[in-house]
């Protein structure tokens, strides 16, 4: 998949990066939007916000809104506020510390309290560059993420911001899954039209802001 000119999309999907300081959030967005690392990388404050149009392999094109959100603790008001609206997610833990994966469950908690109702989420393990190098240094293994993500529903990578690895997959599996999941629910809704129910439209072409 490539980029688009920005006005050329069909489908608007909001999707935050979620997780502890430090697993590389900053880095798979940057490395993904602009195809370099962080120059000067420090820990990001509250929010940061950048757009991608990308094709899907169904057809038509989505214009992703990608919030970058600070993972340290005095951040969290802000950080939660911004899951609003949110219909994709990427939950990210570093695969050398074994902390930033058992601290999970409270990122997931939070987007499932604050964020849409049927947010597609994907799983991702970070860092696997170190692991390669290092068999020792990867403190996660595969198949215990692999569980932990079909246990609640997620998708499922492991990404390196530095080589690259899989951090296209990422982004876009994940926008595909939402297109997915959001074209069942219209058709589920097109069906409750049809038996005398209302349909609200959701996710308009060009619907605007959606934080």
């Amino acid at each position: 998949m490539q980029n688009l000119q920005d006005e050329d999309y069909d489908y608007l999907y909001k999707i935050v990066l979620v997780g502890e300081a430090g697993v590389g959030k900053t880095h798979l967005l940057s490395r993904y939007i602009k195809g370099t690392l962080p120059k000067n990388p420090t820990s990001t404050i509250g929010v940061e916000f950048a757009t991608r149009t990308v094709p899907l392999l169904s057809g038509g094109t989505v214009r992703a809104q990608i919030w970058d959100t600070a993972g340290q603790e005095r951040y969290k008001s802000i950080t939660s506020a911004h899951y609003r609206r949110a219909v994709g997610a990427l939950l990210v833990y570093d695969v050398t510390n074994e902390r930033s994966f058992v601290n999970l469950k409270k990122w997931l908690a939070d987007l499932k309290e604050n964020a849409e109702p049927n947010i597609v989420i994907m799983l991702v393990g970070n860092k696997i560059d170190l692991g390669s190098n290092d068999p020792t240094a990867k403190k996660v293994p595969s198949d215990l993420a692999q569980k932990f993500a079909k246990d609640h529903g997620m998708l499922f990578e492991e990404t390196s911001a530095v080589t690259t690895t899989r951090v296209r997959e990422a982004f876009e599996n994940l926008l595909q899954e939402i297109y997915i999941v959001k074209s069942r629910s219209n058709k589920g809704a097109r069906q409750n039209e049809s038996q005398g129910n209302v349909l609200i439209p959701k996710f308009e072409k060009r619907s605007g802001c959606c934080n």
